[in-house]
């Protein structure tokens, strides 16, 4: 995990937050000791420990310091819906769990059962996941740019899903949103 981070890293800002509760869990103080670790064949990574409550303060104080986290699941999930609110909505926001061989990736609020079938839940962290799935695991990051750049353009015309309208925009359904980034993704093909 702390390599995928690195990697990540790399393709970024060259800045790798690792966070963990060190102070407290001996499981953690492993944990930073593997990412000091193979800091070392990553010297090009700025890299910096965190304890998890502390980065929750400061991701909502400063959330542009903030390149690449890496953490271990249960921190990840509570950082990760925190991010969410930055973001407006939890249908903003893609995730990866990444390891040496497989990764998953999916949008950061799960299934939604409970909005499913109504047409209202947003599509943007779904097809943010697959851009990352082609930047990550497809090594197609010029396809990966496209879409997350087709998503931005659909955003920048004024739509909005019920989620995150606001003032000004046009509201639409689920398909009705998925439909028109596909228009504009096949516009720059």
């Amino acid at each position: 995990v702390a390599r995928v981070g690195f990697e990540v890293a790399r393709t970024r800002r060259r800045r790798l937050t690792s966070v963990d509760k060190a102070n407290v869990l001996v499981v953690s103080e492993l944990w930073r000791e593997v990412v000091t670790r193979v800091a070392k064949d990553y010297p090009d990574v700025m890299l910096d420990h965190m304890l998890a409550d502390n980065c929750a303060m400061a991701l909502v104080a400063r959330p542009t310091q903030f390149d690449t986290i890496v953490t271990e699941n249960t921190f990840g999930d509570i950082l990760s819906d925190e991010a969410a609110i930055l973001a407006g909505s939890m249908g903003m926001l893609p995730s990866a769990s990444l390891g040496g061989r497989v990764a998953l990736y999916e949008p950061v609020h799960g299934t939604a059962p409970d909005i499913a079938g109504k047409g209202i839940a947003n599509p943007i962290a779904a097809i943010l996941s697959a851009a990352m799935l082609l930047r990550y695991s497809a090594d197609r990051p010029a396809d990966a740019g496209k879409v997350e750049a087709a998503v931005r353009k659909a955003l920048e015309h004024g739509y909005r899903t019920s989620d995150i309208q606001q003032e000004g925009t046009k509201v639409v359904g689920t398909a009705e949103m998925g439909d028109l980034i596909v228009r504009e993704l096949q516009g720059m093909y």
